[in-house]
């Protein structure tokens, strides 16, 4: 692998790919600060509601003011964390994170919080999204000393906080947040508080809530509501926030010119039932399903869904246009993101175990398909087929995002440039490649208006090539990769 270039789906663990046709999921991470609460459990549940967001390792660190007790593995949040274990987790800070690695191998080590002792005591920390200048800094702290144990770029975070421990924790921070470009939402755990830090950009979403007496900072909203806990507001970009005993306070510490919002929070990655900087996701998904039938109205019979993510702008399109919304595809909710992979030759089962097309719906008719998104193309082919086997006449795919054609470094691995279909191929020649009659992408500037006003603070770099960040060149670090 490439030290510039995101994680394929080839370099995943096997059984842990769900959909490799889709970009992978970044990390989803949850903290908490509040006495008299059961830190460690709630950690928990709020991880469990950020599943997807991770699906590759989860762990929890806890603070009971005098140490910090950790607990970390491979796995799902379930397979990790057991009930005894919980029970002996005590305190009154907590963080937690899953993991779905962008940057490092798939490996133990690489599983967060990363737990370590510095000049100032314990520090714990949990990081969502992708260091662009993470082999500059890695080579520039190796040659003065510092030891990497993980093949991370959380861990150069880590390093440069203890490079300017000489300064108050509030002050290292804002030293790292001048160092380190790209994508960075961060929590972090010391003895006696919790810290949330978001990079001046925005890039990945992070937002404060209350619960009782406690605050609570997770990656989505849909985390807060599952604890009982009720949003306050979002982390601003550049923004540290401190809780501790004396309440909550807040440094802006970094400012940019512009905000960049992955734009992909909303279209595929984030629930729906989230809200973030200023949007509910299932309205916004709504909307672009809309404005797919306002850019092209089908003579079709029946709308249907990839489901789930493609669902609600399906719902739209259909609302829109006025075309009878069916569940033409049964989703099987009972396979998980960790059953075994069929053989090479048996792929077409492994997609049928998952959607299994109704015959009395489809047969015979003129079917619009919308899903989200498409990556590689090969997994909508095979639904596709399904369809044509269920008698289906004609079948017209819609997407509710335009043609992938760059990849993402700030924390999300949309595949090499060179298997991204869109960036390969005309989209007469996708249409061809998946089989279907009517090949149809949102326009960029139809996604965009879905935002109104705000429609200039998204990052569309998987889109337009228009990085708000500079990224490395192709080889420019490799000599600097390390592999487990």
């Amino acid at each position: 692998m490439k030290a510039s270039e995101g994680f394929s789906a080839l370099n995943m663990p096997e059984n842990r790919i769900e959909n490799p046709d889709k970009p992978r999921e970044e990390c989803g991470i949850f903290g908490i600060y509040g006495n008299n609460l059961d830190v460690a459990r709630i950690t928990y549940y709020g991880l469990y509601a950020l599943q997807h967001r991770g699906q590759e390792s989860a762990g929890i660190a806890v603070s009971d003011g005098n140490r910090v007790n950790l607990h970390k593995g491979m796995g799902l949040v379930p397979e990790v964390f057991s009930k005894e274990q919980l029970d002996t987790m005590k305190g009154h800070i907590a963080i937690g994170h899953v993991r779905y690695s962008t940057t490092g191998s798939s490996h133990p080590l690489n599983a967060q919080p990363l737990v370590f002792r510095y000049a100032r005591g314990t520090l714990g920390l949990a990081h969502n999204g992708n260091i662009t200048n993470i082999w500059d800094l890695r080579s520039q702290l190796t040659s003065t000393g510092s030891v990497f144990q993980s093949t991370t770029d959380s861990e150069v975070i880590v390093n440069l906080i203890a490079r300017y421990s000489q300064n108050t924790l509030e002050e290292a921070l804002s030293k790292c947040m001048i160092d380190v470009k790209g994508a960075y939402s961060l929590l972090i755990i010391t003895e006696n508080s919790l810290i949330a830090v978001r990079d001046p950009y925005g890039f990945r979403p992070l937002c404060l809530g209350k619960l009782g007496d406690g605050y609570v900072v997770a990656s989505e909203s849909c985390a807060l509501d599952t604890v009982g806990a009720t949003k306050l507001r979002d982390v601003e970009p550049g923004e540290i926030i401190i809780i501790d005993e004396k309440g909550v306070r807040s440094i802006r510490a970094l400012s940019s010119r512009k905000k960049a919002h992955c734009i992909f929070e909303y279209i595929y990655f984030a629930r729906p039932d989230s809200d973030m900087d200023g949007f509910q996701v299932s309205r916004v998904r709504r909307e672009m399903g809309r404005q797919l039938a306002r850019e092209f109205p089908a003579d079709v019979d029946l709308v249907i869904a990839v489901p789930d993510s493609g669902t609600t702008a399906a719902r739209g399109y259909a609302e829109e246009s006025g075309i009878s919304f069916e569940e033409g595809l049964m989703k099987n909710r009972y396979i998980g993101r960790t059953f075994i992979q069929p053989s090479q030759d048996m792929r077409e089962m492994g997609v049928r175990l998952k959607l299994n097309p109704l015959k009395h719906i489809l047969e015979g008719k003129r079917v619009l398909m919308v899903d989200d998104s498409l990556v590689r193309g090969t997994t909508s082919s095979k639904i596709v087929k399904m369809l044509r086997e269920c008698g289906a006449r004609e079948v017209y795919l819609c997407l509710s995002s335009p043609p992938v054609i760059k990849s993402c470094y700030y924390g999300i691995d949309t595949s090499n440039e060179s298997e991204l279909v869109a960036s390969q191929m005309s989209v007469n020649q996708i249409k061809d490649l998946i089989g279907v009659d009517g090949l149809y992408y949102l326009s960029l500037e139809g996604l965009l208006n879905v935002f109104g006003d705000c429609r200039e603070n998204f990052c569309t770099a998987c889109f337009n090539g228009d990085y708000p960040v500079k990224i490395p060149k192709l080889g420019d670090s490799s000599k600097y990769m390390l592999e487990w």
